[in-house]
């Protein structure tokens, strides 16, 4: 089975997501970063400036901390296949 579009992250989009959900929850980075486990909080800016994205793993962790779905977490590219629409083109 191939797809011809696939959905594409907007790490940009997505970073500026993590913050504003952060920042609605009333969590501090540092809070974020006990949550995790992190000795220090490099991933998590990193996150929020939009130069990493969050593993599986801890994508679960923020949906869980931020009582929202991965898919309201993440941003994707406009235009580009939407992830939970089933009318992708299959060839």
């Amino acid at each position: 089975m191939r797809f011809s579009v696939f959905p594409v992250i907007d790490m940009n989009a997505t970073g500026a997501n993590i913050l504003r959900l952060r920042q609605a929850a009333g969590l501090t980075v540092r809070q974020m970063q006990d949550a995790f486990g992190f000795s220090t909080p490099q991933a998590i800016y990193k996150w929020q400036r939009g130069e990493a994205l969050p593993t599986l793993e801890n994508m679960t962790i923020l949906a869980r901390l931020f009582r929202q779905p991965m898919e309201r977490i993440l941003v994707f590219v406009p235009g580009r296949a939407d992830p939970g629409d089933d009318s992708m083109e299959r060839k």
